[in-house]
């Protein structure tokens, strides 16, 4: 199994922005996480109205779904980062985030998304992946 992380150098330099341009792998096994949101077990929102504490709730929530399929962070391909109500002001509270999840793991590819509204009206961010991990795994 292997993924490659794809960033051109005749392109920006998108890891500074917690992505790269694009992943090539040859894995045989695909998950597909549901996006998540900063529900805690409980249904409790954690970081109410604070984008950056709720984007780090979906990630550790998204890092559960990953150990539990067999997974990790270093085995994702693909995020997408659904905002509600974007602006360049939340570019670096995510950012942030995203920097802590992905540590010392090349991201993967991400697609940003500025959104009306998520399910529920106290979410602010939503963050979905696809994992690949080798058959026997």
């Amino acid at each position: 199994m292997s993924i490659e992380k794809i960033n051109p150098e005749e392109l920006y330099a998108s890891v500074n922005y917690g992505f790269s341009h694009a992943v090539k792998s040859d894995c045989a096994v695909t998950i597909h996480c549901s996006g998540q949101v900063a529900w805690d077990k409980d249904y409790n929102v954690v970081g109410q109205g604070d984008v950056g504490a709720q984007a780090r709730q979906a990630l550790a929530n998204l890092n559960v779904v990953l150990a539990e399929s067999g997974a990790s962070v270093s085995d994702i391909v693909r995020i997408r980062t659904y905002v509600v109500n974007h602006d360049p002001s939340l570019i670096e509270p995510i950012g942030q985030a995203l920097g802590e999840f992905w540590g010392d793991v090349t991201p993967a590819a991400n697609t940003w998304i500025g959104v009306q509204a998520l399910a529920m009206p106290d979410f602010l961010i939503e963050i979905e992946a696809t994992a690949q991990i080798n058959a026997a795994s």
